[in-house]
């Protein structure tokens, strides 16, 4: 949840005057929902001037806030496009900016899109001024540190192969994660997936196996190239992902279509609770 109290820094801010009025976060901003707040100000810090054109350019920055790139992501947009309903305009801090653009720029590039001029961060004011600020470094030390998926080549979909190279991969491996995949259409007409992990016959290491489902969702949403490869069709179809975490990285080395036809990848997983490997 975000606590406004804590990002803020005390200074002159920018007085909003009679230009301005409150209105309701609308549902369609799923992204700015739950984050402290229920009101925000129009026309917004993006110059955006109408609901329909903050929904429209706001929607946009869904699928990245889905990635959860960085902790913040989610407070520096909304920042942004849904300001919360203060006296003064609480603009991002310069360094909130730079920390958000360091980990979300390279899923964007992933998506062939550059980090907009719109989002400058020298745009932004200094720490030393009131904006929202990220929250002090003892953070990072007080959560646990979990392996990040990265934009990578999209491995092939293996379909034949046997129970006994599924399980020499699997020695190899950290982690096999069975996944459900379906496309569905948003309402602004662009392809979306629901993406149903299911953690089992996992080597996961010091992972649990939630964090693991969570990492491999996050893989997902910033490859999403690869989903688009392997959901030709609107109908639902069921994966096997097998993979490494190599210096804090997540990458997916094995991709196997699970067919119901298929008895292969069903023996191999049955033979790996007594598996022993070389």
């Amino acid at each position: 949840v975000f606590a406004i109290n804590g990002f803020l820094r005390m200074a002159a801010a920018l007085d909003i005057g009679l230009s301005t009025k409150c209105v309701a976060i609308p549902k369609e901003m799923g992204m700015c929902h739950k984050i402290g707040y229920s009101e925000m100000r129009l026309p917004n810090l993006m110059g955006h001037t109408s609901m329909a054109e903050v929904i429209q350019k706001s929607s946009t920055w869904q699928h990245l806030v889905h990635t959860e790139c960085h902790p913040h992501v989610r407070t520096f947009l909304c920042s942004l496009f849904a300001p919360v309903c203060l006296d003064t305009f609480i603009h991002p801090c310069r360094s909130m900016c730079a920390a958000v653009r360091a980990s979300c720029a390279p899923v964007l590039r992933c998506h062939g899109q550059p980090w907009p001029a719109s989002l400058d961060c020298h745009r932004f004011p200094g720490d030393e001024d009131t904006c929202l600020a990220p929250l002090s470094k003892d953070y990072k030390y007080s959560h646990k540190v979990l392996p990040k998926p990265t934009c990578q080549t999209c491995p092939a979909v293996e379909e034949f192969f046997t129970h006994k190279r599924v399980l020499e991969v699997f020695c190899d491996s950290n982690f096999a994660v069975k996944v459900k995949l379906s496309k569905k259409r948003t309402a602004f007409e662009d392809q979306e997936y629901n993406i149903e992990c299911q953690v089992e016959f996992i080597t996961q290491g010091s992972l649990l196996p939630y964090e693991t489902q969570s990492m491999i969702q996050q893989w997902l949403l910033i490859n999403d190239k690869c989903i688009e490869r392997m959901t030709p069709t609107h109908r639902p179809m069921v994966y096997l992902l097998v993979g490494n975490i190599e210096e804090g990285i997540i990458l997916v080395k094995q991709v196997y279509r699970w067919q119901r036809k298929d008895s292969q990848l069903t023996l191999a997983t049955q033979k790996w609770r007594h598996h022993k490997c070389l």
